[in-house]
């Protein structure tokens, strides 16, 4: 049985465990959501009830060698106070829950002022849905190459929304929403997917290209993340190693042992790991040594600011150093000039991603330009 199945029978359980009056019901919406009815029940009790929830929750469930640790945005909806209809209460506590999310406050009682703001977000929720559902996304992907030569080595994947009626969204009115409510695990997969699929037919002179993807904290703590992704790569035919995995260095500090067991699962099943922004972040080097990362990515803030600040300067040359100390390989993202992409070469940055090179460009001009890179490549060789 998938982990994740099993720790829903689980939290079903465990809320079941806590429903004793009859006629009072849980229900399992989706996903890792679930809705609980309270027959005569006011509003404080209902909040009563999520504490009880909460407390439930403190104990870890317990799989094997591992442990996952849960916690639970709650909202509380009451009929006929908040709405009148089955249909009303379901999104009024829709509303409460994800305002709860927002917040961090675990359970919220549904107020009138959340309306505004939780009704555009219900709204959004649903139109991604829907784009996910009406294949209205579009992957898009941005070259690295190598350095001094210019060689196309890899991309990195975006994704980008095409709405029927807005047209191209921008990448920042949705991706911090989708982190926000969770969506951006259905957002990975599809980009993986589509990366996937791009893998497994190009042609012969970009066979061996590796494509990255970004994963958020949500992703990296999903204790089913690694066998989604295996699951989707035996589906195309497609080799772990054609793909590296970008995370934050906050995303592992959010929760270090779990984050550092999952990157261990996927660094086993041959994927290529990267600390990407590497330098704004705060983890230590004790982590960075622990890690079974095999690149840093160094942040655009401080290769931008290289021509013009040798503090920045010394930062990137610093960083180089330390990463192949430890063993690992370099990408410099931000190189919007030919000056800093020499100055890159010069300090054995092994790869770069910037401007100067390309912009992030739809998957089938991606190709384009990576024949013409290719050739002109060969042609200068």
């Amino acid at each position: 049985m998938p982990l994740a199945t099993a720790c829903c029978r689980l939290w079903r359980g465990r809320l079941q465990n806590l429903v004793t009056q009859p006629g009072d019901l849980v229900a399992r919406r989706g996903g890792n959501e679930f809705a609980v009815l309270l027959q005569g029940c006011d509003a404080q009790a209902a909040l009563e009830f999520t504490q009880r929830i909460a407390r439930a929750f403190e104990v870890p469930l317990a799989f094997d060698d591992q442990t996952i640790d849960l916690s639970a945005g709650m909202g509380v909806a009451c009929w006929p106070a908040d709405a009148d209809n089955a249909d009303l209460l379901l999104s009024r506590s829709e509303i409460a829950m994800y305002t709860a999310k927002r917040k961090l406050s675990g359970a919220l009682l549904y107020d009138a002022a959340f309306d505004s703001a939780s009704g555009q977000m219900l709204s959004l929720l649903t139109e991604m849905r829907r784009a996910v559902e009406h294949n209205e996304l579009r992957l898009f992907l941005q070259p690295k190459v190598s350095l001094p030569g210019g060689e196309v080595l890899a991309a990195e994947a975006l994704v980008r929304w095409q709405h029927p009626q807005r047209g191209l969204v921008p990448p920042m009115e949705f991706i911090p929403f989708a982190e926000q409510t969770g969506f951006v695990r259905q957002l990975t997969l599809w980009m993986f997917e589509a990366a996937t699929r791009l893998i497994a037919g190009l042609p012969e002179p970009l066979a061996g290209l590796r494509i990255s993807i970004n994963l958020s904290t949500r992703d990296l703590l999903d204790p089913e993340l690694s066998t989604r992704l295996g699951t989707l790569l035996q589906r195309h035919g497609v080799r772990p190693e054609r793909f590296c995995l970008e995370i934050t260095e906050s995303a592992i500090m959010d929760d270090p042992q779990r984050a550092e067991t999952m990157l261990n699962r996927l660094s086993e099943q041959g994927f290529k790991l990267s600390i990407d922004d590497f330098g704004t972040g705060y983890s230590s080097l004790a982590y960075l040594k622990r890690l079974p990362v095999d690149e840093l990515k160094i942040d655009k803030s401080f290769v931008m600011g290289m021509e013009k600040d040798e503090d920045d300067a010394k930062i990137v040359r610093s960083t180089i150093d330390l990463a192949h100390n430890l063993g690992l390989s370099v990408v410099a993202e931000g190189v919007e000039s030919a000056a800093i992409m020499e100055r890159l070469g010069q300090l054995q940055c092994d790869e770069a991603q910037g401007y100067h090179i390309s912009r992030p460009l739809p998957a089938e001009a991606f190709l384009t330009w990576c024949t013409q890179q290719t050739a002109a490549t060969a042609t200068a060789a």
